[in-house]
């Protein structure tokens, strides 16, 4: 177990966020956790949206999505905990077909994979025939199966345009696709899915936010409705996003995300006040301390692919990672 000075240096990497009574909560799994992952040879990749003691305790690797899948492509490890939702583990197991991963918590979902299915993809390819698929990441491996290349919010612009068509189908993120159809003249047949965090963002919120905060800067993720994306300063990724404030410093700013999001890259730049009225994805917070310890104890659960859906969804995510 972890000596009390190393953990002193861990508490002080979130003393901003963590009250000094409700560190001894976090600090025995932590030390427990920290143990396990030389014993397993295993690493711990969390999403921007994990909670500041999961992010900057534990974690070996953080970003988003992206970032994520190529450090997944990349890892020496022999087993990977995937901290964040269902999707994020499948896109590691494509990219590490011989490695063991593991999600803590088998029902951290999301409302974007959720909302189609391979079915789905395979409807839209007979009524638009001969029309590329881009598949954003928040998709089932069944659904990347069935798509030509696969994208991220951090490149899906890129993605779209390497294709060089002027149509293409964009799925499952309605909203994406129509802040990617802005930014390119790509036409985008797009799926009417949405993701329950940053849908429920307005443009009159940030209306709201510069009247009572004057000389706010608002960043938006582009799961944003388009009229939110239109009201913010800066629209891009959650790695985007903390590139802007890490880059440009600004002395107030609110990230129209979810919660832990800003909490983590406030922990980062302390110089930056930071204004939180974000919104909570339910599947995230599905993933602890506990039950990433719980994993590692257990190696559970393992996320595995059937090979002849792994192939196609594999070369998917491949081309995006070349585009």
């Amino acid at each position: 177990m972890l000596d009390t000075i190393t953990l002193e240096r861990l508490y002080q990497r979130v003393r901003q966020a963590i009250p000094p009574v409700e560190w001894p909560v976090f600090a025995d799994d932590i030390a427990a956790i920290l143990a396990l992952k030389q014993a397993r040879n295993a690493v711990i990749l969390a999403h921007n949206y994990q909670t500041p003691e999961i992010y900057h305790c534990v974690a070996d690797i953080t970003g988003d999505s992206l970032a994520l899948a190529r450090e997944a492509a990349k890892t020496a490890a022999r087993t990977i905990v995937l901290a964040g939702v269902h999707f994020m583990a499948e896109t590691a197991k494509l990219l590490n077909p011989d490695k063991t991963v593991l999600i803590p918590d088998l029902h951290a979902g999301c409302s974007l994979a959720g909302s189609i299915t391979a079915a789905d993809v395979r409807l839209l390819r007979q009524r638009y025939p001969g029309v590329p698929v881009v598949s954003y990441v928040n998709t089932s491996a069944m659904v990347k199966a069935e798509s030509d290349i696969c994208c991220t919010s951090g490149n899906a612009k890129r993605v779209v345009e390497s294709l060089g068509v002027s149509r293409v189908i964009m799925l499952p993120d309605e909203y994406l696709a129509q802040n990617v159809a802005a930014e390119t003249g790509v036409e985008i047949v797009a799926w009417r899915g949405h993701c329950e965090v940053h849908e429920r963002f307005t443009a009159s919120e940030i209306r709201s936010l510069r009247a009572e905060h004057p000389g706010i800067v608002v960043l938006a993720h582009p799961e944003c409705p388009p009229d939110v994306v239109a009201e913010a300063d800066f629209a891009g990724s959650t790695a985007a996003m903390s590139n802007y404030v890490a880059t440009k410093h600004p002395a107030r700013v609110v990230l129209m995300t979810e919660c832990s999001m800003s909490d983590n890259v406030a922990l980062e730049h302390p110089e930056t006040a930071f204004v939180r009225p974000c919104n909570l994805c339910p599947h995230m917070k599905r993933i602890t301390l506990s039950n990433i310890r719980h994993a590692l104890e257990t190696m559970t659960h393992e996320v595995t692919i059937d090979p002849r859906i792994a192939v196609p969804a594999r070369r998917a995510v491949e081309r995006m990672l070349a585009a």
